[in-house]
C-alpha cells in the first residue's frame, strides 16, 4: 500500500476542483446504495450525496440494507437503479465480492458505478472508487498502539474486533493495516486471521455496531482475559466493547483503537474510552460522488484516481490526546471540529 502524506483540508479541497462539475444536470438519476441507514458514518454519506445532488439538479434515490452485511437488499437496489435508468451508481457494498456480477450488469447497461469507502474486489469492478485509505487508517492505529505500549507490545495480548464473516475489503484492509503498524508480520496480506503471532489473541466479528462489539468483546475476554489491545472497525464497535470491559472491570490498562472518526467517537476520544481513532471524510466521498456523475452525464468522462493508487484517496487523519513521537496527529479538540454524526 503507498504510503502518502495526510491531506489538509485546503489540500483535498483544492484537489476537488478537478471534480467539479457544471450545474445543469438536470433530468440525470444517481443512486446511493449503502450498508445501513443507522451508522452515522452512512447518515454522513447520504447526506453529502443528496446537498451535492439538490446543488447539482441530480435526480437522487437512496437504499440500504437492513444491517451491516445485508447483501440481497443491495442487490436489489442496483437492479432497480438499472431499471429507473440512473446514469450512475454509488455503493458501500456488504460483499465486495458478491456484488460484483450486478455491478457489471449496470456496468454493461451504461451506468457509472463508484465504490465509496469500500472498494470492490476486484477493484476495477467499479469505474472508480473515492475512499479513505483503509490499509492506512489502520497502519496508523497500529502505531500509536505499539508506541503506546513502548517495550510492552512485544508482550501484548490484542483482541481483533472485525466487521464481518464475509471479509469485505474495508474490514480486510483496516485489520491488516493495524497489524502492520503494530509490527505483526502478515501472511497474506489479503486475508483475515492467518497470522501465528501468539499476541494475537483472536478475532471476532460485529457487524460494525455496538451490540456486536460488546459480543465479541465478551467472547475474546473468555478466551484470554489479559487482553489489553482492542483493535474495532468502527467507532460503535469499540463502545461496545468499551461496555463490556467495564462490566468485567477492566478498563484499566487497555488500549481502544478504532476508525471512522465520527462526533461520538471523537467524544469518546476526548473522554478516554477510545485511546486512537483515524478520521476519514465520508461527507466529502459522497459529494464527490455525485459531481462525477453529473460530470459522466454530461461529457462522459469517468474520474481518475490518486496519482500512484488505484483509487482516489479522500484522506484520513490520526486523532488522539496522547501523542507519540513519529505518529502524526491532531487532538479531539480539533477532530470535534471535523467530524461528522
Amino acid at each position: 500500500m503507498t504510503k502518502t502524506a495526510l491531506l489538509t483540508g485546503s489540500a483535498i479541497a483544492a484537489a476537488f476542483l478537478s471534480f467539479a462539475a457544471p450545474a445543469n444536470a438536470q433530468s440525470v438519476g444517481a443512486c446511493l446504495i449503502t450498508k445501513t441507514d443507522i451508522n452515522p458514518f452512512f447518515v454522513k454519506m447520504k447526506e453529502g450525496a443528496t446537498a451535492k445532488a439538490q446543488e447539482l439538479g441530480v435526480e437522487l434515490s437512496t437504499y440500504a440494507g437492513k444491517i451491516d452485511g445485508d447483501h440481497e437488499t443491495q442487490v436489489q437496489a442496483v437492479e432497480t437503479c438499472i431499471a429507473s435508468g440512473a446514469k450512475g451508481i454509488l455503493i458501500t457494498a456488504s460483499d465486495t465480492k458478491a456484488i460484483v456480477p450486478v455491478v457489471q450488469k449496470a456496468r454493461d447497461a451504461g451506468v457509472l458505478v463508484i465504490a465509496l469507502d469500500t472498494p470492490l474486489e476486484p477493484i476495477d469492478a467499479a469505474d472508480a472508487t473515492f475512499a479513505t485509505d483503509n490499509f492506512k487508517a489502520g497502519e496508523l492505529v497500529g502505531q500509536w498502539a505499539a508506541a503506546t505500549l513502548g517495550d510492552k507490545a512485544a508482550d501484548a495480548k490484542i483482541a481483533m474486533l472485525d466487521l464481518s464473516a464475509s471479509s469485505p475489503s474495508v474490514d480486510v484492509l483496516r485489520n491488516q493495516g493495524f497489524l502492520k503498524g503494530f509490527g505483526i508480520e502478515l501472511a497474506d496480506e489479503n486475508r483475515i486471521g492467518d497470522e501465528d503471532d501468539p499476541r494475537i489473541v483472536g478475532h471476532d466479528v460485529t457487524s460494525g455496531n455496538e451490540e456486536g462489539g460488546r459480543k465479541a468483546m465478551e467472547n475474546l475476554l473468555q478466551r484470554d482475559p489479559s487482553i489489553n489491545v482492542v483493535y474495532t472497525i468502527n467507532e460503535p464497535a469499540a463502545a461496545g466493547a468499551y461496555e463490556t470491559l467495564r462490566s468485567f472491570g477492566k478498563t484499566d490498562g487497555v488500549l481502544i483503537v478504532s476508525i471512522d472518526g465520527g462526533c461520538p467517537g471523537v467524544q469518546n476520544v476526548k473522554e478516554g474510552i477510545i485511546g486512537a481513532t483515524s478520521q476519514q471524510y465520508p461527507l466529502m466521498m459522497a459529494s464527490l460522488g455525485i459531481e462525477a456523475i453529473a460530470k459522466f452525464a454530461e461529457t462522459g468522462e469517468k474520474p481518475e484516481p490518486t496519482e500512484g493508487k488505484d483509487f482516489y484517496d479522500t484522506g484520513v487523519t490520526l486523532i488522539t490526546d496522547q501523542p507519540v513521537e513519529g505518529v502524526e496527529s491532531i487532538d479531539s479538540a480539533e477532530g470535534l471540529d471535523k467530524c461528522w454524526g
